[in-house]
């Protein structure tokens, strides 16, 4: 079955919990819990959603600070559809709906295990940066 994808597609907090679940191993949070919608409602500059047969097998969020800076969220992949681009076309349509949008730069940050599809598969670089853990 074919997978689509569109930029700031409808989705529910229900589907994206169970999704996140999945790829963050942990329980699968009410939306009471986790409202998905009602934040990047209010925090996002868009987000993607890749579905195939209806069901929601990728998603990626697009924060940013409502000029030129954009943010790369909780990219997720069901299991089922990894290794088949889906990650790759998710962040893709991430880059274009930020650049639409009128942003400079498009940030990410990730776990180590994931700098060959972040630097390699989706063309970012590395830079220097800061974190502390709150």
């Amino acid at each position: 079955m074919a997978i689509s994808y569109e930029w700031r597609g409808e989705f529910t907090s229900a589907e994206a919990n169970i999704l996140h679940a999945e790829c963050f191993d942990h329980a699968v949070l009410s939306d009471q819990e986790w409202d998905w919608r009602g934040q990047v409602d209010r925090h996002s500059l868009g987000w993607v959603c890749a579905r195939e047969g209806g069901g929601l097998v990728g998603f990626v969020n697009v924060a940013w600070d409502g000029v030129v800076h954009a943010f790369v969220l909780d990219t997720m992949v069901a299991t089922r559809a990894r290794r088949e681009g889906v990650g790759t076309r998710l962040v893709e349509l991430a880059v274009e709906g930020a650049r639409a949008a009128g942003c400079e730069w498009l940030h990410v940050d990730f776990e180590d295990h994931l700098r060959g599809f972040y630097f390699d598969a989706c063309g970012f670089v590395p830079t220097n940066a800061g974190l502390i853990e709150l």
